[in-house]
C-alpha cells in the first residue's frame, strides 16, 4: 500500500466510526473558534500562500466543477436540462446522478443515457475555476489530487501531474473485473451518441463489452458499479505518494477546493493530517467552514464561490506582476 493511500485508509476509518456525524454535514473532529479574516484580506493572505510555498498540492472535488457549470449532478436545474433534456422530459430525474440510479427498461437505454454522460464530460470545455487555477499554479512546482471523474485537470496538464483517485470518464473497464485492464471509451461513447441521435436508446449491438470475457464494459470510476482498483487505480496512490515523499521537506501549501461531506475522507482529512509544522493549508468551500484547531496557526478556510474566490485570486496576483 502506497504513502498517501495508507493515509486515507485511516480517514476512512474515521469516517466509518463517526458516519452518523459526517451524514449530518459536521465533523468529529475540534474545529478552530477563531473569527474569518475579511473576505479581501483572504484572498490577499492566498495569493500570498500560493507565492510563499516551495510547491502546491491541489485537492480538487466536485464543488471545483460545479461553480464553473458543472451542477447538473444533483438537481434538475437549467445545466441538467442543456445536456440531459430528452431524459429530464421523459423520466424527471432531479440530476445525472438520480438518473444513474434508475432502473432501465432496456439496457439499450441505460446505456443511451450513460453515453450521454459520458459525452457531456468528455467533451465539456476547460471551466473557467480550472483556468483561473492554472493562471494561479504559473511557475509553481506542483501537483494536482482530485475526486473529480470528469476529465477537466488532464485537460490542462499532463497526466503524470494529476493524480485521478476515484477514476476517469474517458476509459471502460470490464463490469465483473475480469481483467486489469482498461481501454478507451471516448471514441465508443462518440460512436454512441451518433447513432443514438434524438432517441433515448442506442442499438443493441453497440452495447460495449469486454474484449476478454464478452460481458458488458463499465466506466472506470468509482460510484456506480464494481470500480476496478489494479494497476491504473494503484498508480494514481502512487503519483501523489511519491511527489508528497519527494517534497516531504519543502513548504508546502495544500490547497483544497470544493470537498463536501461525502468524501472528506480521500483529500480533506489527508490534507489535515499532512499540513506539518513547515506545511500550509487553504481550503476554499461555499459551505463549510471546517479548520481543525490543531493546524488553526497554518490554515485558513474561505468559505465563498469557489469561482470567484480564483477569478478574484487571478486578478490580484496579475496586479502585483
Amino acid at each position: 500500500m502506497s504513502y498517501y493511500e495508507d493515509i486515507v485508509m485511516q480517514t476512512q476509518m474515521m469516517y466509518s466510526r463517526y458516519y452518523n456525524l459526517y451524514a449530518a454535514g459536521k465533523t468529529p473532529y475540534p474545529l478552530s473558534e477563531r473569527p474569518p479574516l475579511p473576505y479581501q484580506e483572504q484572498i490577499t493572505r492566498l495569493v500570498r500562500e500560493i507565492q510563499a510555498a516551495d510547491c502546491v498540492v491541489v485537492g480538487g472535488a466536485s464543488g471545483l466543477s460545479a461553480a464553473g457549470g458543472g451542477d447538473f449532478y444533483y438537481e434538475d436545474n437549467a445545466s441538467y436540462r442543456k445536456y440531459f433534456g430528452k431524459y429530464a422530459e421523459k423520466y424527471h430525474f432531479n440530476g445525472a446522478f438520480d438518473g444513474m440510479m434508475h432502473r432501465w427498461p432496456t439496457r439499450e437505454e441505460y446505456w443511451g443515457y450513460l453515453a450521454t454522460f459520458l459525452h457531456t464530460t468528455q467533451t465539456a470545455p476547460v471551466r473557467k475555476p480550472y483556468q483561473d487555477l492554472y493562471a494561479l499554479l504559473q511557475g509553481k512546482d506542483f501537483f494536482v489530487l482530485t475526486t473529480n471523474q470528469d476529465t477537466q485537470f488532464v485537460k490542462l496538464y499532463p497526466e503524470e501531474k494529476v493524480a485521478e483517485i476515484q477514476g476517469n470518464h474517458r476509459f471502460f473497464q470490464c463490469a465483473s473485473c475480469c481483467t486489469d485492464h482498461t481501454w478507451d471509451a471516448v471514441r465508443p461513447v462518440q460512436e454512441m451518441i451518433h447513432a443514438m441521435g434524438e432517441d433515448t436508446a442506442i442499438p443493441s449491438g453497440m452495447i460495449p463489452r469486454c474484449p476478454h470475457c464478452g460481458g458488458e464494459a463499465f466506466p472506470w470510476v468509482r460510484g456506480y458499479g464494481n470500480f476496478l482498483q489494479g494497476k491504473k487505480y494503484e498508480a494514481q496512490y502512487e503519483k501523489i505518494s511519491r511527489y508528497l515523499l519527494a517534497h516531504q521537506d519543502r513548504r508546502i501549501l495544500f490547497l483544497e477546493l470544493g470537498v463536501g461531506r461525502l468524501t472528506p475522507m480521500f483529500i480533506q482529512e489527508p490534507f489535515w493530517t499532512l499540513t506539518y509544522p513547515d506545511a500550509r493549508y487553504v481550503a476554499v468551500n461555499n459551505k463549510y467552514n471546517f479548520l481543525p484547531k490543531q493546524i488553526e496557526d497554518k490554515g485558513m478556510v474561505l468559505v465563498a464561490d469557489i469561482a470567484q474566490v480564483l477569478e478574484d485570486a487571478r486578478a490580484a496576483m496579475e496586479r502585483q506582476a
